[in-house]
């Protein structure tokens, strides 16, 4: 009989009976490598239940999350960055870059504020979680009587701008294959989808949700931009002082 590698119990078998550990580790070669990646992407099978269930009813399906069920879903931070993640790599592949995004190139009068501004569309991973921090506050301001706390709230916001990140990464595709630009039309539909999820986590039932959470992405996702922007100016202001 030998002790356990993890907690020092003696083993009767071939796994641990305190903490589960098996005796002999399996050799890592490219099928434990290929099981990592497909954990990873996949999380055992639950991105695609998480996908499927956040893009038919969001807020259904947030709800449930919150309220009943957390195993079969991805975890909402993890979903936010695998599918940053993949929206990344598609914008690698096609040499989708911050320039596209704009609908006329701009005089760069502020390199410090250009440089944030880059920053956030080539790792939108990042700066979709400062957003949604905005538009989480914004939304619990508008349905404080909800009775969901802020932390709640930013788990859905979440799952949201995993799957807005997905509506982009298709788009990407789209155009990178078609070669026509469908940028605006794609952030236009992330906003009315955000609306619409938004919404129906609270009342679906009701029009003035859909106004309340239309009002608290516009306005989280401004607040963000004037203080990003402010910011850096101020930073430009002073170095060329």
């Amino acid at each position: 009989m030998e002790n356990c590698k993890n907690c020092n119990e003696p083993v009767n078998g071939n796994f641990c009976a305190n903490c589960g550990q098996p005796v002999k580790l399996k050799r890592i070669d490219k099928y434990y490598i290929m099981q990592e990646i497909g954990d990873f992407l996949f999380a055992n099978k639950g991105m695609v239940y998480t996908i499927k269930k956040v893009f038919v009813s969001p807020g259904d399906s947030v709800r449930r999350f919150i309220t009943e069920d957390r195993y079969r879903f991805v975890k909402p931070i993890a979903f936010l960055f695998i599918t940053s993640l993949v929206y990344t790599l598609v914008c690698h592949y096609f040499q989708i870059n911050a320039k596209d995004f704009y609908m006329e190139q701009p005089e760069i009068e502020y390199p410090t504020a250009n440089l944030f501004i880059t920053w956030m569309i080539d790792y939108q991973g990042y700066s979709s979680i400062i957003t949604g921090l905005f538009i989480a506050l914004w939304v619990k301001l508008f349905f404080r009587k909800s009775g969901y706390n802020l932390f709640e709230i930013f788990v859905l916001i979440c799952f949201i701008s995993g799957m807005a990140s997905l509506f982009f990464s298709v788009t990407m595709i789209i155009q990178g294959l078609t070669h026509f630009n469908l940028i605006h039309i794609s952030a236009f539909i992330a906003m009315i989808y955000n609306t619409w999820a938004i919404g129906q986590f609270f009342d679906k039932r009701k029009v003035k949700s859909y106004i309340k959470a239309a009002l608290s992405c516009v306005l989280g996702t401004l607040v963000f931009s004037f203080l990003v922007s402010f910011i850096a100016i101020f930073i430009d202001v002073v170095i060329n002082v």
